[in-house]
């Protein structure tokens, strides 16, 4: 792919560093002088020192034939006007993070792919981490669902059961979903059915409706995930 990335930041940085690992041909556009000139010198890609919100400078980087075009700086404002260049010029995915929460739906309006303040989103699986700690991974599916991993203990009341026997005695309700199972010895990950057995020390990826709460982690033995003092 040739990949057009905006900014050679703390964002920006890695990206570029995981892009040009991946062998595509990158351009990055960073108007700081200092910055440009670290990563011109430390990743395979050519840099321009310029200004992305012109149209100009996007045409030097080959906009025209870009397949991706991603935004990084830590400004919205920026990141708006070369999103909208973007659009201007057709770039097929066009991609920005979003630091304002209140910005989000004006990058949805322009038909931009958003992600999230990283920092915040690093900050809230921090406070994950910490709140509920039998968690492996988690994403979240709008606002209250959530799909995550974590581990089958031995005082799990699921351990041993096939998972239609569990949905049967109601430790599986129907806002849970077992959606896959890593097991020790298997060489991919289990699709569950319902003859499936739930085993002590699985890996099981679950959605619920109701996202991770201690009564949901509960189900898989991991009673600290309950506030303490709380029974």
């Amino acid at each position: 792919m040739y990949i057009v990335i905006v900014g050679a930041g703390n964002i920006g940085s890695p990206l570029i560093e995981i892009a040009t690992a991946g062998g595509n041909e990158v351009v990055v556009i960073e108007r700081d002088e200092e910055k440009a000139e670290h990563a011109a010198s430390t990743y395979d890609c050519l840099v321009l020192n310029d200004d992305a919100t012109t149209k100009d400078t996007l045409l030097d980087a080959g906009i025209d034939r870009a397949d991706a075009l991603i935004s990084t700086t830590d400004q919205d404002a920026t990141n708006v006007m070369v999103s909208l260049l973007g659009k201007e010029l057709e770039v097929p995915n066009i991609v920005s993070v979003v630091h304002d929460a209140e910005h989000m739906d004006l990058f949805r309006r322009i038909g931009v792919n958003t992600m999230q303040n990283p920092q915040r989103l690093i900050a809230e699986y921090l406070y994950r981490a910490v709140k509920r700690p039998s968690i492996i991974d988690y994403m979240r599916v709008g606002d209250e669902a959530e799909v995550f991993e974590t581990s089958v203990t031995e005082e799990a009341a699921i351990a041993g059961k096939r998972i239609q026997a569990a949905a049967t005695e109601g430790l599986l309700p129907e806002d849970m979903l077992v959606v896959a199972i890593e097991r020790d010895g298997a060489d991919q990950p289990l699709t569950p059915r319902g003859d499936t057995e739930i085993r002590v020390g699985d890996v099981v990826t679950v959605y619920s409706e109701r996202g991770a709460t201690p009564e949901v982690t509960d189900v898989f033995g991991h009673f600290e995930d309950h506030p303490i003092g709380e029974a």
